[in-house]
């Protein structure tokens, strides 16, 4: 028997209560931008490099829920020290050499430049610790949701994916990220056994909107486009928990802040994306029984 949530709401309210919703995240995150939590959170984004595709490929390879990435020392500038016993995760360095070389034309010798290219080891935020917690975290932008799953939410995702042909199983998961969607052919979707039941809910709500959304991209396509793939799944989660009666304000709009880079308008300029997804899973997901009249 397929499990759902039990829900009063007609199909028309809704739609009409996600696109409220759609538009109130949007509201969240740009207030966000002119508070102190996310002045830090940028100064701490602003002092990661903008890895290459190339590298950003390596970088997935390695460790699909990496979130931010650095050298051993970056780290420690930023309050946060690598664990001992860590494996790095291998990417390309460059750095720029000058050598002196003979213009075969004239046959003068020259300066020139160039990339010198070399393995280097970076780290995920998961295998760092603070350093000095009174200094606070500027990683932290969301906050995880802590109590149930009275709707029974992650019952329903899970028979849902499951009828698509896909498996949902909890695990613990290394680093940071509370789960993932596999996009090699395997069809997964783990949620982190460790996660409280509100926020397994809304993580394996995410997973849905990858798989409804992502699943089938190149992974190179999902890789350079990140930003806005999770933007949207963040987005279908908060939406559909909101018609489902769970609130996770708390965590998805510092998350969808820190993909969007706080901007209003990328998190609108994916509304379609997310009120399609968003409508066909709640729909999927609720199973509509008569309100009760009171007495």
């Amino acid at each position: 028997m397929v499990r759902k949530v039990k829900n009063t709401k007609s199909p028309e309210e809704r739609r009409a209560e996600a696109e409220a919703l759609q538009a109130t995240i949007a509201e969240q995150v740009e207030e966000l931008r002119e508070s102190e939590t996310w002045a830090r959170f940028l100064m701490f984004a602003q002092s990661f490099h903008r890895y290459s595709l190339g590298n950003l490929l390596l970088i997935f390879a390695q460790c699909p829920e990496a979130s931010h990435v650095a050298g051993y020392r970056t780290w420690q500038k930023l309050n946060r020290q690598v664990r001992k016993g860590e494996t790095g995760i291998r990417i390309f360095g460059g750095r720029d050499v000058r050598e002196t070389v003979e213009n075969e034309k004239t046959g003068e010798e020259e300066e020139q430049r160039r990339v010198r290219f070399f393995p280097v080891s970076v780290f995920e935020l998961g295998q760092t610790d603070l350093i000095d917690e009174e200094e606070g975290d500027p990683a932290k932008l969301a906050q995880q949701l802590t109590g149930d799953d009275p709707a029974g939410i992650l019952d329903a995702v899970t028979d849902y994916l499951t009828g698509k042909g896909w498996t949902v199983e909890r695990e613990k998961i290394a680093g940071a990220a509370n789960g993932f969607t596999t996009i090699d052919g395997t069809q997964r979707v783990v949620i982190d056994a460790d996660l409280s039941p509100a926020q397994a809910a809304k993580t394996a709500l995410h997973e849905a909107a990858h798989v409804l959304l992502h699943a089938e991209e190149e992974h190179a396509e999902y890789v350079e486009h990140r930003g806005i793939k999770e933007t949207e799944a963040e987005s279908v989660a908060y939406v559909v928990a909101g018609i489902l009666g769970l609130d996770t304000s708390d965590y998805s709009v510092g998350y969808v802040a820190g993909w969007s880079n706080c901007e209003a308008e990328t998190i609108k300029a994916t509304a379609a994306n997310v009120l399609r997804t968003a409508h066909a899973l709640a729909d999927a997901l609720t199973e509509t029984e008569e309100a009760e009249e009171a007495a």
